[in-house]
């Protein structure tokens, strides 16, 4: 592959550009807004600056990355000679399937078409594409150059190859896929972030703890092991003998959780107008896009601090 179509540039779309770019392929940027394309061309040079001053930049600067990048004013413009698609476009069914068609008819019959959609499955708006057997989900956690993950989910019909393009993609680029043998509500991560949610709802509906100290539980608690390792790693280290042990022990435990989790709470009213008054104390509504430059610039700086430890405890 050697080129590429980010189409639709929201945040997800110009992180795209930025790690496609810095990667060394050439991307073509379109968007139904013509100014959406000048913010992601900006927000790609500064994020370059920003990158290498906390230790993340690569070795080529800004002006290198920038002139791999082609705005183009028409989405045939876009397609033109490309290999892969990254769509970021709204996250409403049709669309999506209006796009999709449009894609379908304009994009060489060989390009894959991916999907940065957090919860449609591809089946909900390429089911009537003549070509649909390459489409799928490319679900990336946002953002996506600071954060590497990315979820693979075919569609039913997604051909196997296109799977394996994409993921060969994905590693190329520095990303780090997972591949979902088939659609599931929610793909994956959603739904791990779904059940800490609700529990964390849950104690706060309950009265047990404030917002700010199921935060802290996460942050201070689990979020520092979760930080490096994954939640069955986590368990096989913590017994003696490893995950069967752990589960000897204290898998009686957990069921019993289980059974006391398995009644679903919607998020009521009341309670979402409760814990928006506690976060509003902490953090004040005009204080949050602020607080969300602080949080990426603190992402760059674990992702930075996280690849050196785990180089130099050789575990790369």
């Amino acid at each position: 592959m050697t080129r590429i179509a980010v189409v639709g540039c929201g945040v997800v779309g110009s992180s795209w550009a930025l790690v496609f770019s810095r990667a060394g392929f050439d991307v073509a940027v379109w968007d139904a807004v013509p100014a959406a394309v000048q913010q992601t061309l900006a927000f790609v040079r500064e994020s370059i600056d920003s990158l290498a001053k906390q230790g993340l930049g690569g070795n080529e600067n800004a002006d290198t990355v920038c002139a791999r990048l082609h705005p183009c004013a028409t989405l045939e413009e876009a397609l033109a000679g490309v290999d892969y698609v990254q769509e970021s476009a709204p996250e409403r069914v049709q669309i999506k399937r209006e796009l999709y068609q449009r894609l379908d008819t304009l994009a060489a019959p060989n390009v894959v078409l991916a999907s940065s959609t957090s919860g449609l499955p591809a089946s909900s708006f390429t089911d009537h594409l003549t070509t649909r057997a390459r489409c799928l989900v490319v679900h990336p956690i946002n953002p996506p150059h600071l954060i590497p993950l990315v979820e693979l989910v075919p569609a039913p019909w997604t051909d196997p190859a296109v799977l394996e393009r994409a993921a060969t993609l994905m590693e190329q680029i520095g990303q780090a896929p997972i591949r979902l043998s088939r659609e599931i509500n929610g793909f994956v991560v959603n739904r791990l972030q779904s059940a800490l949610l609700g529990e964390a709802f849950r104690l706060v509906e309950d009265g047990v703890l404030s917002v700010a100290d199921v935060d802290k539980a996460v942050a201070d608690g689990l979020g520092l092991r979760w930080f490096f390792m994954g939640p069955f790693e986590t368990i096989d280290l913590n017994a003696q003998q490893g995950v069967a042990e752990y589960c000897r022990n204290l898998g009686p435990m957990y069921y019993g959780l289980a059974k006391e989790q398995a009644d679903p709470r919607e998020w009521g009213a009341p309670l979402v107008t409760a814990i928006e008054q506690q976060r509003r104390t902490v953090t004040s509504a005009d204080a949050l896009p602020a607080r969300r430059a602080w949080r990426d610039r603190c992402l760059a700086a674990f992702v930075a601090a996280k690849r050196r430890v785990l180089r130099e405890q050789g575990n790369v």
